[in-house]
This record gives structure tokens, C-alpha cells and sequence, in this order.
């Protein structure tokens, strides 16, 4: 709880290291003139430079702009952008059907709670191997504690290797980019997992983990990094449902639901 002698500190002015606007003169970003010092970034650029105060190579650069454009899927069918869908039937808001589907990219399941779990787990884990511990050790304490690893396995391709991992290692190597320590341990634990006779192949949310982490992001910019990365793939779902008539997106038959719950219980009039 933070208690009103702390709070003393910080009344008045807004102390801040990160920009200020002076309109009609210029803004400050993170230090620098956004529109002269910064004027030649790209949104990426722009983006991860806000989260980290760092710059990165046009390499380095291009390979996060990869993070985001291929796991970018306009399929409407997926939770999230079925939410974005779905507020195209209903005649929402562009800016409410978005807004709502990134909100519910934070799945359990799928989305950045996976994503964010298996980068604690990688990070610990690589503590652990500097730190002496086998690898089989490592991933045998894991499961023992949470009976599974985030990030391995895919409901929907079990066996199959996850689409977006071959684009992204054909992308490193065309740019020169070695995979990091973390992105290293992604593919071992996989290989260990299978080893043990687990039929868990890693799907995308460790190595979308794990290449930000070695580029120096902490978990909570990682976590930041991530956010918008699955919104590209919303806005073309919300406008094809907002183009057909309203509710016929997904529309269903209430004697189509297989029901096996309470009865229909009959309202008494008020």
C-alpha cells in the first residue's frame, strides 16, 4: 500500500525522464527531439526505443519488425480477433473492436500469459545453467512444479513444427543475426522434452520470448514489446463482419447448441 508520506514525494509536478510536449515548439522523447533527432526512426524503431531507451541495427531491427508481421493471422476464427470480429457484427467501433481484442490477447492459453511464463522459465533456467545445473535437471524440476512447460505444445498442430519458427531462422541467417543464449535454450529444452518421450514441439510463444530477451529487453518491456504484436491481423476481420449484415457473423441456431445444462425455467411477469 503505498501510504500518503511516499506519495508527499512525488505531488506537484510531473518529474518525468521519458518527454514532454511543448506545442507550437517541439517534443521531447526519452531525451531526444522527436522531430529532428528522431525523425528518421520507423514505428519500430520509434516503438521499442519508448520501452528500452536503447537503439538497435537496422538488423536487429528488421528481425523484431519479423516478430510481429508473421504471427500477424487475419483469421477470424481466432479468439482475438473473433472478438474484433464480432464488434464489426455488432456495428462497434473500430477503435472498441480492436481495443478489445488486444485486451483479450492476454489469454491463459494462448497469448502473452504464455508468452510471459515461458520467459520467467527462460531466464531462470539459464540462471540455473551458469550456475552449474544440468539441463535435464532443469527441465525435470520445471514439470515436477507446474506439470508442464509454457510454450510447448500447440492444441492445434501437436506434432507439427510451429510455421513461424523455419520463416524467423531463415530471416536470422539471411541477416547475419546468431541466435542468442536464450533462444539457444529454447531449442535445447524442446530437444529435451522430446527426448523423455514428451510429443511437445515449441510453439511460437518461446521464441517470441526469447528474441527480445537476448536483445536486452527485461520482462516487463518484453511484456510491453509483445502487446500490439498480434493486432495486424484484427482489422481485416472487423471489417469483413462490419461489411455483412449485422449479426451474420458466426451466426448460429439456438437448436444447433448441443445443451445438456438447467431447463428452461419460465419468468413470472412483474
Amino acid at each position: 500500500m503505498t501510504t500518503p508520506h511516499v506519495l508527499s514525494a512525488y505531488e506537484g509536478a510531473l518529474k518525468t525522464s521519458m518527454g514532454q510536449c511543448f506545442p507550437g515548439e517541439r517534443t521531447v522523447f526519452r531525451g531526444h527531439d522527436l522531430h529532428a533527432g528522431l525523425k528518421g526512426l520507423d514505428w519500430m524503431e520509434l516503438y521499442v526505443f519508448g520501452i528500452t531507451g536503447m537503439r538497435f541495427t537496422p538488423a536487429q531491427v528488421e528481425l523484431l519488425h519479423a516478430l510481429w508481421t508473421c504471427t500477424s493471422y487475419p483469421d477470424a476464427r481466432l479468439w482475438n480477433n473473433r472478438v474484433a470480429a464480432l464488434a464489426g457484427s455488432a456495428r462497434s467501433t473500430a477503435t472498441l473492436a480492436i481495443a478489445a481484442g488486444i485486451a483479450a490477447s492476454e489469454a491463459t492459453i494462448f497469448g502473452w500469459q504464455p508468452v510471459m511464463n515461458v520467459a520467467d522459465f527462460l531466464l531462470r533456467a539459464r540462471a540455473e545453467r551458469e550456475a552449474g545445473a544440468a539441463l535435464p535437471e532443469v527441465v525435470a524440476r520445471e514439470l515436477a512444479r507446474h506439470k508442464h512447460i509454457g510454450g510447448y505444445g500447440r492444441p492445434v498442430a501437436t506434432l507439427q513444427v510451429d510455421e513461424r519458427i523455419p520463416f524467423l531462422q531463415d530471416l536470422m541467417a539471411r541477416l547475419g543475426l546468431p541466435a542468442g543464449p536464450c533462444l539457444e535454450l529454447a531449442f535445447a529444452v524442446e530437444a529435451e522434452l522430446l527426448a523423455t518421450g514428451r510429443a511437445l514441439r515449441m510453439n511460437y510463444a518461446p521464441v517470441l520470448a526469447a528474441i527480445p530477451l537476448d536483445l536486452g529487453l527485461s520482462l516487463r518491456q518484453l511484456h510491453l514489446f509483445v502487446t500490439p504484436c498480434l493486432m495486424a491481423g484484427m482489422p481485416p476481420c472487423h471489417l469483413e463482419a462490419a461489411e455483412r449484415p449485422p449479426g451474420a457473423t458466426f451466426a448460429m441456431r439456438c437448436e444447433r447448441i448441443a445443451y445438456s445444462g438447467a431447463a428452461p425455467r419460465e419468468w413470472p411477469e412483474s
